[in-house]
């Protein structure tokens, strides 16, 4: 389960910042700071052979007219028809600085997740338009065993080598979803 996740515009990290300043050229008032379901933050999408980022709504609209749909199980998105097209054709990135999860042993605990010696986490998306407004959502998967004492899911964390297989093949994307995510680190937050 990936509910809130961190996107700062920090100098250190010029990559996140640039792809910040990029949509706020077109969206001036893009959330940043910790991100919540229903906000607009940056997402890299596939334009033209290059990753571009727009800035598009967290939560793919429920069904049943409630809310919002955040997360989508990485084993089942195939089969599901809400994602089964996303996932074959309208895959993206979702840039961060981290992911939060709270434990639910003892006093609740807020961590943040990073990988380790990186200031900037991709997650697997899928997104979509509804009613003429693009929204995504965070895939996830089985929690491995940095993430297990605290939740049994976390997000499909893309390594920098995955991010174009996973934009550019439809196999290369199911692939990922098939295999282990990386190991990360957590901090108190």
């Amino acid at each position: 389960m990936c509910g809130r996740y961190v996107l700062f515009s920090d100098p250190e990290l010029a990559e996140i910042r640039e792809i910040i300043e990029e949509v706020q050229k077109q969206n001036p008032e893009i959330k940043t700071g910790e991100i919540f379901p229903t906000n607009s933050a940056p997402v890299l999408l596939q334009e033209n052979g290059k990753l571009m980022p727009e800035a598009v709504k967290w939560g793919y609209p429920d069904f049943r007219g409630k809310g919002v749909i955040i997360n989508a199980r990485g084993e089942t998105a195939p089969e599901k028809p809400m994602f089964r097209k996303s996932i074959e054709a309208k895959r993206c990135i979702i840039p961060s600085c981290g992911f939060y999860e709270w434990s639910h042993s003892g006093p609740k605990t807020k961590y943040q997740f990073n990988l380790p010696g990186e200031g900037v986490l991709y997650m697997a998306g899928l997104y979509n338009d509804f009613n003429g407004e693009r929204r995504f959502t965070i895939l996830t998967t089985a929690a491995n065993e940095s993430m297990q004492e605290i939740h049994n899911r976390m997000p499909v964390v893309l390594t920098r080598p995955e991010m174009d297989q996973w934009i550019d093949s439809y196999q290369g994307a199911l692939d990922i979803l098939q295999t282990g995510r990386p190991a990360l680190v957590k901090q108190l937050a």
